[in-house]
């Protein structure tokens, strides 16, 4: 028998789900019944997958698997602790020197996933006396680490410059100023203009710290990311990424001066609360970073599926925004819609995820399809004619 707290807690959760599902922003859960993929088992249904963020089809690669089971030998399945007391193994250091010699960069530290470095990094770096100046669409990660440090919070539009000089007027008050802005947007596709962004930076003694979440391993030489994009090495100060994408694994990671990660060791609180990576994941992303090196023909194909596939939908007629990436919104405005083409698509045998409110405004849902290095022409032929199909179907095109 549940107490009446539980009752009422119930209650309320149930009336905001029912409302969710009125308003069509209710998350279907679906699930994957083996690796990731190009073609995957999803709720019983071999489909083919369109919305991992698995860019250079390393999830379910062979080398990989077998350095993290080679680790798992050797180091057992937990590390026992967190970094700072014991549990920062030789492989844990391993990883963080050769993704430093990747990144061009003093060092490197890493952390258990993409979102808890922003959130532990962001509160580390600025506080009461401070100002962050956040791009309008970043990352929930970045808003929930702004709101951490009790800094104050100035927003500027998407990728304007002008906004984001004007935030920075009068900001020599502050003791600090931090612009923090996506590398790639997630739900966009877009490329922030990160020279324009360093440019002020340096006009007005700020702080820049680029998330690299989605342009890691897709953008620059090798997938170095979106500072090696623009040749700007050592002028942004703060680099963060991922291994949970393009390097198919799972963690999160801050490049930049052999000082500052110093101290980030020190300070960062998920870090120095949280247990350190199980040796099967740190082999793993040490062996991602590794391979992607040695296999440059895994960004030429990305790159090609990517554009034969943009090329496909607007051929068809679809709106697919103003993306410049793989990421490849499918804009349709209504939620319902969205929830329509993604469920169309799925008995058709393709795997999108429609993306409604709150991640994007009201009227502007969609499915948001992304290509990988793994999938075929044959593949990509085969999602356009389901797009086609269903598009037509649902008089979307």
């Amino acid at each position: 028998m549940s107490s009446p707290r539980q009752d009422d807690i119930d209650a309320i959760a149930k009336a905001e789900l029912d409302q969710m599902a009125a308003g069509n922003v209710l998350w279907r859960k679906r699930v994957l019944e083996g690796p990731s993929d190009s073609w995957v088992t999803v709720d019983g249904k071999k489909v083919l997958m369109l919305c991992s963020n698995n860019y250079l089809n390393l999830a379910n690669n062979p080398e990989l698997k077998l350095e993290a089971i080679k680790a798992l030998a050797e180091y057992g399945v937990g590390s026992g602790a967190v970094r700072v007391i014991s549990g920062t193994m030789k492989i844990h250091v391993q990883l963080e020197e050769e993704l430093a010699r990747f990144k061009e960069a003093q060092a490197t530290i890493t952390f258990q996933s993409g979102f808890a470095t922003n959130l532990g990094v962001i509160p580390t770096l600025i506080g009461e006396g401070d100002v962050a100046v956040s791009d309008e669409l970043n990352h929930g990660s970045i808003i929930d680490g702004i709101r951490m440090s009790k800094a104050e919070r100035r927003v500027y539009g998407h990728c304007d410059m002008e906004s984001l000089k004007e935030a920075l007027e009068g900001a020599s008050s502050f003791r600090r100023v931090l612009i923090i802005t996506d590398a790639v947007f997630s739900m966009d596709g877009d490329i922030a203009p990160i020279p324009e962004i360093v440019k002020l930076a340096e006009a007005y003694a700020s702080i820049t710290y680029v998330d690299d979440a989605h342009g890691e391993g897709v953008l620059g030489d090798l997938g170095r990311g979106v500072v090696n994009h623009f040749r700007l090495q050592g002028r942004v100060d703060v680099e963060m990424g991922t291994f949970s994408k393009a390097f198919g694994c799972v963690g999160g990671y801050v490049a930049g001066s052999k000082v500052l990660c110093d101290y980030l060791f020190n300070k960062v609180r998920p870090f120095l609360l949280s247990g350190s990576h199980p040796p099967a994941v740190a082999a793993a992303n040490l062996a991602a970073v590794r391979y992607v090196q040695e296999h440059p023909e895994l960004f030429v194909t990305l790159w090609r599926n990517t554009a034969y596939f943009k090329e496909g939908l607007g051929k068809l007629g679809f709106d697919t925004g103003r993306s410049q990436t793989p990421i490849t919104p499918v804009i349709v405005g209504d939620s319902g819609k969205a929830q329509a083409l993604a469920q169309g698509l799925f008995e058709e045998g393709a795997f999108v995820t429609p993306i409604v409110y709150p991640m994007v405004t009201k009227d502007r849902a969609r499915v948001r399809t992304i290509v990988t290095a793994g999938h075929t022409q044959a593949d990509l032929d085969f999602a356009l004619s389901k797009f086609e199909r269903v598009g037509r179907k649902l008089g979307i095109v």
